[in-house]
């Protein structure tokens, strides 16, 4: 499944919240050195119950807007 993902790094709290058809993911990590992306994985591991292994970014890996693939 490709799902759209509008990150917000830095954000107070993590959380992911589902908009029309995409998601807008709040990021309380920093956009450096993939720490935001590391968090987006995480929060879509415990929303879809998948090991990390199975998520994987197919684009915007250095934007806020992102494709990301969820393997079942």
């Amino acid at each position: 499944m490709i799902i759209k993902v509008k990150v917000k790094p830095s954000s107070d709290n993590s959380e992911l919240k589902k908009t029309g058809d995409y998601f807008i993911a709040n990021i309380k990590a920093p956009a450096e050195n993939n720490k935001a992306n590391i968090e987006l994985i995480r929060l879509l591991c415990r929303k879809y119950g998948v090991d990390h292994r199975r998520i994987h970014i197919k684009s915007g890996a250095s934007s806020n807007y992102k494709l990301v693939e969820v393997d079942f």
